[in-house]
């Protein structure tokens, strides 16, 4: 029997679509979606899942691990070397949490809109 649903989009609200966009275009490569502006920017994949990032103008960012706002979502991502991955994804403009719950398999960081997301290594 085929999937009643097949994911086609992961959206993130942010203040700056076109910025987040950018971030994570340069974090994983992945190709700008040919309709992004000021309101909505997306990425994608070959394919077709969008990750897209829509402009909230009373957005919060989450404040984990904190739960006064919580992070609503996260997103995971497999990379070969945790030190390296996290050292490149700092310089581009992300943040790392001083609270790392297991820091030898995984990190979580920020990403400039302050969405938590992991890194997991062996990738």
């Amino acid at each position: 029997m085929p999937p009643l649903m097949r994911l086609t989009a992961i959206t993130l609200d942010c203040p700056d679509p076109l910025a987040l966009a950018a971030f994570y275009e340069q974090a994983t490569g992945l190709a700008p979606h040919p309709e992004s502006g000021a309101e909505f920017a997306g990425l994608r994949d070959g394919d077709g899942l969008v990750l897209g990032f829509q402009r909230v103008g009373d957005y919060r960012a989450p404040t984990w691990p904190d739960p006064i706002v919580p992070q609503q979502l996260h997103l995971c991502f497999a990379v070969e070397d945790l030190a390296e991955a996290e050292a490149r994804l700092l310089a581009l403009g992300a943040g790392k949490p001083e609270h790392q719950p297991c820091e030898a398999r995984w990190r979580v960081l920020t990403d400039p809109a302050g969405h938590p997301f992991c890194l997991v290594g062996g990738g």
